[in-house]
Order: structure tokens, then C-alpha cells, then sequence
């Protein structure tokens, strides 16, 4: 201390009736206080910069937000090599193909619109685009298959598994919660099932190989669980058994079919052809 205020040591030293104490170096305490200080600022910041964040500005592989389908989202039926239908089937939403013509669009009995940019069919409450059509709708059907594929690579890449195997790839007589399935192998619903959620909750089921349901098999919502919020990515083909009734976004890599009967209640994005036997596929509603 003496080294440090030689003043105040030389004071003492001539009057040692002084009674001013040297000065003292700061205590731990104030040390662990300033610390303290530092980090609730820290955390303060924190809160600050993630408040208000929307579940679509979270990074795509943390779980359980819903996948972004892009332009894709605008389709009920979407493919790249085709949709055929054996009448009649019933089609809520619009239908596209692309990068192939119309020519693959069989079964609809298409009819032209005046300025060619889409086609119309007794069987589709909407309009039917293809590559072909007339400007602009080449370019909105690129942008909507190369929104189809992401939104594939986003939902079979999500990394926080909930549950793994569930059911060993049986989901018949299951009820289903939400999250994030992952499988390794098929999936299949040889009986009924229930998804159960709110309004707002989302599942994902990853799905290494193909995904089916079984004739007459009927997937409902229970508690608020809404199809937009359902989403199916499947590396193998899907179908759909005669009779049976289905809920969710369909993302494959290969195709679709759907046979006599058989109905969904969501969207049918394909990487190839979709196929439908007296078929109903109806778009979801952004509420419903």
C-alpha cells in the first residue's frame, strides 16, 4: 500500500495520530455485483432481440413448426410427371404439372380458357395449369415445384425427433400427439386413427419408405387439429385404400395413388405422378 500512496504513507509516517485509513483495493463482492449487472444486461438484450419472433424466422430444424409450402400451397394436386383421374373424381383446389404439358393431365376432359393460360374440368372446383399453358403460368409452375421440393428437403431434414419408431410403423389404432415422427422403414394404418392436437399444434412424420392406408380405414382430427398443420413426407410411394379417408399434407418423392373411393382432406404434392380412381381430394381450409 505504502508503494501505491506513498503520500498518504508519509503522512502517516510524521503523524501517526492520523486515523484516515489507506484506501482499499476493491472487495470480491463488488467484483461478483458488476458481474451480476453484466449478465442480467446480457439477458435483458437477449430477450429484447428474440421477442416477437414468428415461428417461421426459427431455423428449419428445430422441431416442431409448421413447413412453409411456398407457392406449392396454391395447388391441391401438384406433380411433376402427371395427374390422372378415372371419372369421376372430385378435385377441391387447383391442379398443376410441370415441368410436363398438358397431355399428362388424363382423364379430365380438359376445357381451354379464352386467353390459354389454364384449362377447366367438370371434375376440378379450380383451374388446372401445366407448363404449357400460356404466360404467365410457366413461370408461376417452376416456382411452385421448386417450392415443393423444398418443402420437402425442410420437413424430411427437421432434426428434433419426437417420436422414433413409433408404433414400430404401424399407426392403426393410435391415437397421434403431436411432434415429429421419424421412421426408417414403411408406414402403415391397417385401422382407425386419431390425430389429436390444438388449432395451432403441427405433426411431422418423416417417412424412409412407402406410407399407406388400408381400405375403409378412416385418420380424424380430434381437439382442434387442423390438416394444413399435417404434414407427410414419404421417400416411397403412398396409397390410399378403396373406402378409406386420409388428413394432411402429402410430400412425396414418388407418387400418390388413390383408389375407388378413397378421399383426403388435405394437399397431394408429388415428385412424380398422382393417381386417382373416383377419387376426392379437397384442400384444407386456412382456418378450419
Amino acid at each position: 500500500s505504502a508503494g501505491r500512496y506513498p503520500y498518504i504513507h508519509n503522512l502517516h509516517a510524521r503523524n501517526p495520530n492520523i486515523t484516515q485509513p489507506l484506501p482499499q483495493r476493491p472487495t470480491m463482492a463488488r467484483a461478483s455485483s458488476t458481474t451480476a449487472t453484466i449478465a442480467f444486461v446480457l439477458l435483458a438484450l437477449v430477450a429484447t432481440a428474440t421477442a416477437g419472433r414468428t415461428l417461421s424466422e426459427i431455423p428449419p430444424d428445430s422441431g416442431r413448426h409448421s413447413v412453409p409450402l411456398g407457392t406449392a400451397g396454391d395447388f391441391a394436386i401438384l406433380a411433376k410427371a402427371g395427374v390422372s383421374t378415372v371419372p369421376t373424381s372430385v378435385i377441391t383446389g387447383d391442379v398443376g404439372v410441370s415441368p410436363i404439358d398438358q397431355a399428362a393431365l388424363t382423364g379430365f376432359a380438359l376445357k381451354s380458357n379464352s386467353d390459354g393460360i389454364f384449362t377447366e374440368s367438370d371434375q376440378v372446383d379450380g383451374k388446372l395449369y401445366a407448363a404449357d399453358n400460356a404466360s404467365p403460368t410457366p413461370v408461376k409452375m417452376t416456382a411452385a415445384i421448386g417450392d415443393m421440393e423444398t418443402a420437402y428437403s425442410d420437413a424430411a431434414g427437421r432434426l428434433n425427433v419426437d417420436f422414433n419408431e413409433f408404433g414400430s410403423g404401424e399407426l392403426g389404432s393410435k391415437t397421434l400427439a403431436p411432434g415429429v415422427y421419424k421412421f426408417a422403414t414403411n408406414v402403415g394404418i391397417a385401422t382407425n386413427t386419431v390425430i389429436e392436437g390444438s388449432e395451432d399444434d403441427t405433426w411431422i412424420f418423416q417417412v424412409a419408405g412407402k406410407l399407406s392406408i388400408a381400405g375403409d380405414v378412416q385418420v380424424t382430427l380430434a381437439g382442434g387439429a387442423q390438416a394444413k398443420n399435417i404434414v407427410w413426407v414419404a421417400a416411397g410411394a403412398t396409397e390410399f385404400g378403396a373406402g378409406s379417408h386420409f388428413e394432411g399434407i402429402v410430400l412425396g418423392a414418388t407418387s400418390a395413388t388413390f383408389k375407388t373411393g378413397s378421399s383426403i382432406n388435405g394437399r397431394v404434392l408429388v415428385q412424380t405422378a398422382a393417381v386417382l380412381q373416383v377419387a376426392t381430394v379437397t384442400q384444407p381450409a386456412d382456418a378450419e
